[in-house]
Protein backbone atom coordinates (compact mmCIF):
# COMPACT_ATOMS: atom_id res chain seq x y z
CA UNK A 1 0.00 0.00 0.00
CA UNK A 2 2.82 2.42 0.87
CA UNK A 3 4.50 1.65 -2.43
CA UNK A 4 1.23 2.22 -4.27
CA UNK A 5 0.71 5.68 -2.78
CA UNK A 6 4.34 6.71 -3.30
CA UNK A 7 4.22 5.60 -6.92
CA UNK A 8 1.06 7.50 -7.83
CA UNK A 9 1.90 10.64 -5.87
CA UNK A 10 2.63 13.48 -8.26
CA UNK A 11 5.79 15.48 -7.95
CA UNK A 12 5.16 18.84 -6.30
CA UNK A 13 5.25 21.77 -8.75
CA UNK A 14 8.29 24.01 -8.63
CA UNK A 15 8.03 27.42 -7.03
CA UNK A 16 9.38 30.58 -8.65
CA UNK A 17 12.26 30.53 -6.15
CA UNK A 18 13.14 26.95 -7.07
CA UNK A 19 12.95 27.65 -10.82
CA UNK A 20 15.29 30.64 -10.54
CA UNK A 21 17.67 28.64 -8.36
CA UNK A 22 17.81 25.85 -10.95
CA UNK A 23 18.32 28.44 -13.69
CA UNK A 24 21.29 29.94 -11.87
CA UNK A 25 22.73 26.45 -11.41
CA UNK A 26 22.29 25.80 -15.14
CA UNK A 27 24.06 29.05 -16.00
CA UNK A 28 26.85 28.99 -13.44
CA UNK A 29 27.51 25.37 -12.46
CA UNK A 30 28.46 26.77 -9.05
CA UNK A 31 31.23 28.93 -10.52
CA UNK A 32 29.82 32.48 -10.62
CA UNK A 33 30.27 33.31 -6.93
CA UNK A 34 34.06 33.10 -7.12
CA UNK A 35 35.01 34.17 -10.62
CA UNK A 36 36.77 36.98 -12.42
CA UNK A 37 35.06 37.63 -15.75
CA UNK A 38 36.44 39.91 -18.47
CA UNK A 39 34.63 40.90 -21.64
CA UNK A 40 34.26 43.68 -24.19
CA UNK A 41 30.94 45.38 -24.89
CA UNK A 42 30.62 48.13 -27.48
CA UNK A 43 34.39 48.74 -27.44
CA UNK A 44 34.54 49.22 -23.65
CA UNK A 45 36.23 46.68 -21.41
CA UNK A 46 34.41 45.20 -18.41
CA UNK A 47 35.63 43.14 -15.47
CA UNK A 48 33.65 41.58 -12.63
CA UNK A 49 35.47 40.19 -9.61
CA UNK A 50 33.39 38.21 -7.14
CA UNK A 51 34.34 36.42 -3.96
CA UNK A 52 31.18 35.29 -2.25
CA UNK A 53 29.37 38.42 -1.13
CA UNK A 54 32.24 40.74 -2.10
CA UNK A 55 32.15 42.16 -5.60
CA UNK A 56 33.90 44.68 -7.83
CA UNK A 57 32.41 45.66 -11.19
CA UNK A 58 34.58 47.68 -13.58
CA UNK A 59 34.21 49.49 -16.88
CA UNK A 60 37.22 50.89 -18.74
CA UNK A 61 36.70 53.53 -21.41
CA UNK A 62 39.73 54.32 -23.57
CA UNK A 63 40.25 57.26 -25.88
CA UNK A 64 43.32 58.80 -27.52
CA UNK A 65 44.45 60.67 -24.40
CA UNK A 66 42.99 58.99 -21.34
CA UNK A 67 41.73 55.88 -19.58
CA UNK A 68 38.55 56.24 -17.53
CA UNK A 69 37.83 53.46 -15.07
CA UNK A 70 34.44 53.29 -13.35
CA UNK A 71 34.28 50.94 -10.38
CA UNK A 72 31.19 49.77 -8.49
CA UNK A 73 31.79 47.65 -5.39
CA UNK A 74 30.53 46.96 -1.88
CA UNK A 75 32.20 50.26 -0.96
CA UNK A 76 30.22 52.30 -3.51
CA UNK A 77 31.17 53.99 -6.77
CA UNK A 78 34.55 55.39 -7.80
CA UNK A 79 35.84 57.01 -11.00
CA UNK A 80 39.52 57.11 -11.91
CA UNK A 81 40.99 58.94 -14.90
CA UNK A 82 44.54 57.86 -15.72
CA UNK A 83 44.61 56.18 -12.28
CA UNK A 84 43.77 59.41 -10.46
CA UNK A 85 40.67 59.41 -8.23
CA UNK A 86 37.98 61.87 -9.30
CA UNK A 87 35.40 63.71 -7.24
CA UNK A 88 31.95 62.75 -8.50
CA UNK A 89 28.63 64.25 -7.40
CA UNK A 90 26.29 61.77 -5.72
CA UNK A 91 23.66 61.99 -8.46
CA UNK A 92 26.29 61.40 -11.14
CA UNK A 93 27.80 58.50 -9.18
CA UNK A 94 24.39 56.82 -8.99
CA UNK A 95 23.81 57.22 -12.73
CA UNK A 96 27.27 55.94 -13.68
CA UNK A 97 27.10 53.09 -11.18
CA UNK A 98 23.74 51.99 -12.58
CA UNK A 99 25.18 52.00 -16.12
CA UNK A 100 28.09 49.78 -15.05
CA UNK A 101 25.85 47.44 -13.08
CA UNK A 102 23.36 47.08 -15.94
CA UNK A 103 25.91 45.78 -18.43
CA UNK A 104 27.33 43.26 -15.94
CA UNK A 105 23.81 42.22 -14.91
CA UNK A 106 22.67 41.36 -18.43
CA UNK A 107 25.98 39.66 -19.25
CA UNK A 108 25.44 37.18 -16.41
CA UNK A 109 21.64 36.72 -16.27
CA UNK A 110 20.15 35.07 -14.23
CA UNK A 111 22.99 35.24 -11.71
CA UNK A 112 22.12 37.83 -9.08
CA UNK A 113 18.40 37.01 -8.91
CA UNK A 114 18.78 35.42 -5.47
CA UNK A 115 19.53 38.83 -3.90
CA UNK A 116 17.26 39.75 -0.95
CA UNK A 117 15.63 42.65 -2.84
CA UNK A 118 14.45 40.39 -5.70
CA UNK A 119 10.81 39.31 -5.65
CA UNK A 120 9.80 36.34 -7.81
CA UNK A 121 6.37 35.25 -9.02
CA UNK A 122 5.53 32.27 -11.22
CA UNK A 123 2.98 33.43 -13.80
CA UNK A 124 2.56 30.03 -15.45
CA UNK A 125 3.88 28.13 -18.44
CA UNK A 126 3.88 28.91 -22.16
CA UNK A 127 5.52 27.86 -25.40
CA UNK A 128 7.80 29.94 -27.60
CA UNK A 129 8.82 28.45 -30.94
CA UNK A 130 7.34 25.13 -29.77
CA UNK A 131 9.63 25.02 -26.72
CA UNK A 132 8.16 24.93 -23.15
CA UNK A 133 8.94 27.74 -20.71
CA UNK A 134 8.17 28.87 -17.21
CA UNK A 135 7.15 32.53 -17.06
CA UNK A 136 8.74 34.11 -13.99
CA UNK A 137 8.04 37.73 -13.11
CA UNK A 138 10.82 39.62 -11.35
CA UNK A 139 10.24 42.81 -9.37
CA UNK A 140 12.29 44.54 -6.71
CA UNK A 141 11.66 45.92 -3.25
CA UNK A 142 12.41 49.60 -2.78
CA UNK A 143 14.95 48.84 -0.07
CA UNK A 144 18.03 47.41 -1.77
CA UNK A 145 16.38 47.38 -5.20
CA UNK A 146 18.42 50.25 -6.65
CA UNK A 147 17.20 53.41 -8.35
CA UNK A 148 15.16 51.44 -10.90
CA UNK A 149 13.44 49.26 -8.31
CA UNK A 150 10.06 49.80 -10.02
CA UNK A 151 11.18 48.09 -13.27
CA UNK A 152 9.37 44.85 -14.07
CA UNK A 153 10.95 41.83 -15.76
CA UNK A 154 9.73 38.52 -17.09
CA UNK A 155 12.16 35.67 -17.66
CA UNK A 156 11.19 32.73 -19.85
CA UNK A 157 13.06 29.78 -18.37
CA UNK A 158 13.12 26.47 -20.27
CA UNK A 159 11.22 23.81 -18.31
CA UNK A 160 13.81 21.09 -19.03
CA UNK A 161 17.16 22.89 -19.48
CA UNK A 162 16.38 25.79 -17.09
CA UNK A 163 18.13 28.24 -19.41
CA UNK A 164 16.93 31.83 -19.80
CA UNK A 165 16.26 31.96 -23.54
CA UNK A 166 14.02 35.05 -23.58
CA UNK A 167 13.45 37.99 -21.28
CA UNK A 168 11.43 41.19 -21.29
CA UNK A 169 11.32 44.28 -19.13
CA UNK A 170 9.38 47.50 -18.67
CA UNK A 171 11.23 50.57 -17.45
CA UNK A 172 10.22 54.09 -16.46
CA UNK A 173 13.34 56.24 -17.00
CA UNK A 174 13.71 58.51 -20.06
CA UNK A 175 10.01 58.38 -20.77
CA UNK A 176 9.69 54.64 -20.28
CA UNK A 177 9.84 51.70 -22.63
CA UNK A 178 9.46 47.97 -23.17
CA UNK A 179 12.10 45.57 -24.45
CA UNK A 180 12.07 41.90 -25.44
CA UNK A 181 15.29 39.96 -25.83
CA UNK A 182 15.98 36.70 -27.64
CA UNK A 183 19.14 34.86 -26.59
CA UNK A 184 21.46 33.46 -29.25
CA UNK A 185 25.11 32.45 -29.67
CA UNK A 186 25.13 30.36 -26.50
CA UNK A 187 28.60 29.29 -25.39
CA UNK A 188 30.19 28.03 -22.21
CA UNK A 189 33.48 29.37 -20.91
CA UNK A 190 34.89 27.59 -17.87
CA UNK A 191 31.43 26.01 -17.45
CA UNK A 192 29.65 29.40 -17.24
CA UNK A 193 26.97 30.06 -19.87
CA UNK A 194 27.07 33.27 -21.90
CA UNK A 195 24.70 34.43 -24.63
CA UNK A 196 24.13 37.41 -26.90
CA UNK A 197 20.72 38.98 -27.50
CA UNK A 198 18.52 40.27 -30.27
CA UNK A 199 16.94 43.34 -28.68
CA UNK A 200 13.35 44.13 -29.76
CA UNK A 201 10.62 46.63 -28.88
CA UNK A 202 6.86 46.64 -29.55
CA UNK A 203 5.09 49.41 -31.44
CA UNK A 204 2.87 50.22 -28.46
CA UNK A 205 3.69 50.71 -24.77
CA UNK A 206 0.24 49.46 -23.82
CA UNK A 207 1.00 45.78 -24.47
CA UNK A 208 1.72 43.57 -21.50
CA UNK A 209 5.04 41.79 -21.15
CA UNK A 210 3.24 38.45 -21.38
CA UNK A 211 1.97 39.35 -24.88
CA UNK A 212 5.47 39.87 -26.25
CA UNK A 213 6.34 36.23 -27.13
CA UNK A 214 3.27 36.00 -29.39
CA UNK A 215 4.11 39.31 -31.06
CA UNK A 216 7.69 38.07 -31.48
CA UNK A 217 6.54 34.85 -33.16
CA UNK A 218 4.32 36.87 -35.51
CA UNK A 219 7.25 39.13 -36.46
CA UNK A 220 5.50 42.16 -34.98
CA UNK A 221 8.40 43.41 -32.84
CA UNK A 222 11.01 45.83 -34.15
CA UNK A 223 14.66 44.77 -33.91
CA UNK A 224 16.52 47.66 -32.30
CA UNK A 225 20.00 46.27 -31.74
CA UNK A 226 22.17 43.30 -30.96
CA UNK A 227 23.61 42.93 -27.46
CA UNK A 228 26.96 41.19 -27.98
CA UNK A 229 29.66 40.43 -25.42
CA UNK A 230 33.04 39.71 -26.96
CA UNK A 231 36.49 38.51 -25.87
CA UNK A 232 35.12 36.77 -22.79
CA UNK A 233 37.55 35.17 -20.36
CA UNK A 234 36.94 33.55 -16.98
CA UNK A 235 39.39 32.71 -14.25
CA UNK A 236 39.12 31.55 -10.67
CA UNK A 237 41.18 32.39 -7.57
CA UNK A 238 44.05 30.11 -6.73
CA UNK A 239 43.86 28.36 -3.39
Amino acid sequence: MLCFWSCVEEEAPLTAEAIVKKSIEAQCNGNCDHATINFTFRKNKYTSIRDGGAYRLERIILDSISETKDVLSNKGFQRLINNEMQEVADTTAIKLGDAVNSVHYFAQVPFGLEAPAVRKKLLGKTKIKEQPYYEVEITFSEEGGGTDFDDVFIYWIHTKKFTVDYLAYKYAVNGGGIRFREAYNERRIEQIRFVDYNNFKPESLTVSLQQLPKLFEKGELKLLSKIETEDISVRFPKH
